[in-house]
C-alpha cells in the first residue's frame, strides 16, 4: 500500500544489495515482516510486556545499523533472530546482576496474575500453543526454552538454531532433547494433582 513495486525480504545476492541500499525501506519491511515474530521471540525470554518493547525496538534499530554487514551466509530470518537472541541475552545479563528482587517480584505477581491481565504478548504465544504447555516451556532454563522454541514455535531447524544460537548442531540436538525430557516430567506431574505453588 504506497510502495511503488513490491518489496521483499529475501536473501539471494540481489535481493540483498536491493535492501543495503534503502536501508530505511528496508527496515520497514522487515519490521513488517518480522516485527510480531520477534517480538513474541523477545517476550520467550525476558517474559515481562514493557521490557519486551524496549529489547524489540533495541533489536530493530541493530538490524537498521548492521544491515550493510548482511552477506547472506545465512537466511535473513536466521541473521535477525540471532540479534534478537544476542539482544535478549545482553538485557537478561545486566538486569539479572542488577535487579534479583525485582525479578522475584514480578515472578510472584504474574503466577496470581489474573485472566484479565494477560498482556497481548502473552495472549500471541498462547494462541501459538496450548497454554499449559506453554507456562511449561516458560518456566524452563533459558537454555532449553530458547531451543524448545525456536525449533517447536518458530519452525525453524536444528541447523539453522546451531547458526542462530552460535552453536555445534550436536548440542542443539542435545538440548532439544533434554527440554523434551524436561517438559514430559513437568507436564507429567502437573496432571499428578500436585497444586502447590
Amino acid at each position: 500500500m504506497g510502495h511503488s513495486k513490491a518489496f521483499h525480504p529475501t536473501c539471494d545476492k540481489e535481493g540483498i544489495k536491493e535492501l543495503q541500499s534503502n536501508p530505511a525501506l528496508a527496515i520497514e519491511t522487515i519490521m513488517d515482516t518480522y516485527g510480531d515474530e520477534i517480538k513474541r521471540l523477545v517476550f520467550a525470554y525476558v517474559k515481562n510486556s514493557a521490557d519486551t518493547d524496549d529489547v524489540t525496538q533495541e533489536v530493530f534499530v541493530t538490524i537498521y545499523q548492521k544491515l550493510n554487514t548482511f552477506q547472506g551466509n545465512s537466511s535473513l530470518k536466521s541473521w535477525i533472530y540471532s540479534i534478537a537472541i544476542n539482544k535478549c541475552k545482553d538485557y537478561l545479563r545486566s538486569w539479572h546482576s542488577r535487579n534479583k528482587r525485582l525479578r522475584e517480584k514480578l515472578i510472584t505477581s504474574s503466577h496470581t496474575m489474573k485472566q484479565e491481565e494477560i498482556t497481548p504478548e502473552e495472549l500471541a504465544l498462547e494462541k501459538d500453543h496450548s497454554s499449559e504447555l506453554l507456562k511449561t516451556v516458560m518456566d524452563l532454563p533459558i537454555k532449553y526454552r530458547e531451543v524448545i522454541i525456536l525449533f517447536y514455535f518458530k519452525d525453524l531447524s536444528t541447523k539453522e538454531i546451531s547458526q542462530v544460537l552460535d552453536m555445534n548442531e550436536a548440542t542443539v540436538r542435545t538440548r532439544l532433547n533434554r527440554g523434551r525430557d524436561k517438559l514430559k516430567e513437568c507436564l507429567s506431574s502437573n496432571k499428578g494433582g500436585a497444586s502447590h505453588g
